[in-house]
C-alpha cells in the first residue's frame, strides 16, 4: 500500500515539474528532466547521503515509467483542460507528507539520531521541489514564508514523539502524516505562514 502511495506521490510531483517546464516553454526533454528532478530529486539525495545503493529508482525503474507517464500525460491534458491549481496543491500536500514520513522511516531504520531522521525525512519531501524552483529561476518555495518544509518537520517530529510514547509505529505514522497534511492545507486555504524577517530601515 505504501509503495502504491509512493508512486502516486511521485506522479503528483512529476505533474508539478511538468507544469513548471510548461511555464518556461521547455521542450519535451526539458519537461521530462524537470518532472524527474521534482519527483525523485529528494529521495535520490537522501539515498546518496545515507549511502543506500542502489538508489531507490534504480532498484525499481517503475518510478521512471510513472514520471514519464505523468509528465507526458500533463502535456496532453493541458491542451484540452486546465489543471485546477488548488487540486494540485492538495495532491502536492499529500505527496509532501508521504515522502517526508517514508524518508524518515528509512533514516530511522538506518539507526540514525532523531535529529538526522527529521532532516532526512524533510529532505526527501522538499528537495525535489527545491531543485525544480532553482531550475525554474524562482525563489524556492522552501525559502519562502509558506508553511511547507515546516509542515514536514512537524509531521515527522510528531511521529517520533508518538513512537517514543509507546504508540504503535503504524498509528504514529498515520498521525504524523495527517499532521503534515493538515498544516500544509491550512497554509494553502487559510493563509497561514511563518513570520517574515525584514531588515529595519
Amino acid at each position: 500500500m505504501l509503495y502504491v502511495l509512493d508512486l502516486l506521490g511521485v506522479a503528483v510531483f512529476a505533474v508539478s515539474g511538468a507544469l513548471a517546464a510548461g511555464r518556461l516553454q521547455l521542450d519535451l526533454l526539458g519537461v521530462l528532466v524537470l518532472a524527474a528532478l521534482t519527483a525523485i530529486g529528494g529521495g535520490t539525495l537522501r539515498d546518496l547521503l545515507m549511502n543506500r545503493h542502489p538508489v531507490f529508482w534504480m532498484a525499481r525503474p517503475t518510478y521512471l515509467l510513472v514520471i514519464a507517464a505523468a509528465a507526458l500525460g500533463t502535456v496532453l491534458y493541458v491542451q484540452v483542460l486546465p489543471i485546477p491549481a488548488r487540486a494540485l496543491l492538495v495532491a502536492d500536500a499529500l505527496g509532501l507528507a508521504l515522502f517526508a514520513l517514508s524518508g524518515a522511516q528509512l533514516a530511522e531504520a538506518a539507526r540514525l539520531s532523531p535529529l538526522i531522521v527529521v532532516v532526512m525525512g524533510t529532505m526527501t519531501g522538499v528537495a525535489g521541489g527545491l531543485m525544480r524552483d532553482i531550475c525554474s529561476n524562482q525563489v524556492p518555495l522552501l525559502l519562502r514564508q509558506d508553511i511547507y518544509a515546516s509542515a514536514a518537520i512537524a509531521g515527522i517530529t510528531l511521529y517520533l514523539l508518538l513512537k517514543r510514547l509507546g504508540l504503535k509505529p503504524s498509528r504514529a505514522f498515520v498521525a504524523g502524516l495527517m499532521a503534515a497534511v493538515a498544516l500544509r492545507l491550512s497554509a494553502i486555504f487559510m493563509g497561514w505562514h511563518l513570520p517574515v524577517f525584514k531588515l529595519p530601515g
